[in-house]
């Protein structure tokens, strides 16, 4: 399945009262509990379990643990797809709807799906966080989702469209959904995530489909 969350090696020389990784995944908590702005690095030391002291011997700022969780977690998963991508035998259609429910499997249902409401609501006090994220994420995965539908089109399976402005149109609602998920998803009805995702990906290849090319195989 395409983007899978993958087994990561420790980069670091372990030490005796903490683990990087378990740094990251308290940050991880924290960021999506409190916000960004609200996170300090002794909240990221106690949820840790060490000392403030220890907590630098690893990371300078927040920023550079934002940066990191990035870098360790979701930059490998970008790599995993851009593989798979290329590695891909079936129909653009098929790679889509691969591609989307696999980012939802691993993303939905982990703590990961906090990130994208971290980023919309920090962005204006932390400009830098967001270019990081959107040049190292953001960017790459839309470039993917534009990269499928293009061949799509030169396959005629897709009628011409603006490339780019679907793509954004394809990660738009997934996107939305995780902000809901950790902003109004207690004040809310609750969510089929299941209907929500194949009726999203019915409306949207629906639109894309190249109907004159089949009507041309049909006449033939």
């Amino acid at each position: 399945m395409i983007l899978k969350c993958p087994k990561h090696e420790c980069r670091w020389r372990r030490r005796k009262d903490a683990r990087p990784e378990e740094i990251l995944d308290a940050a991880l908590d924290l960021f999506t509990e409190k916000g960004f702005s609200s996170t300090r690095m002794i909240d990221i030391a106690k949820k840790a379990g060490i000392s403030k002291g220890t907590l630098y011997l690893y990371f300078d700022s927040k920023e550079i643990v934002f940066e990191e969780l990035v870098k360790t977690i979701l930059s490998p998963m970008v790599d995993e797809a851009e593989t798979a991508i290329g590695q891909f035998q079936g129909s653009s259609t098929e790679l889509i709807r691969e591609f989307v429910a696999g980012w939802w499997a691993n993303i939905w249902h982990s703590k990961l799906s906090g990130i994208p409401k971290l980023i919309f609501s920090e962005a204006g006090n932390f400009p830098d966080m967001a270019t990081f994220y959107t040049d190292t994420i953001v960017k790459r995965v839309r470039g993917l989702f534009e990269q499928i539908i293009q061949q799509g089109v030169k396959d005629k399976e897709f009628r011409e469209c603006d490339v780019r402005t679907a793509a954004r149109l394809l990660m738009a609602p997934v996107i939305q959904a995780t902000i809901w998920k950790h902003s109004l998803r207690p004040y809310d009805n609750e969510l089929d995530e299941k209907k929500y995702l194949e009726l999203h990906l019915e409306i949207f290849l629906t639109g894309l489909k190249n109907n004159q090319e089949q009507e041309n195989k049909n006449a033939n």
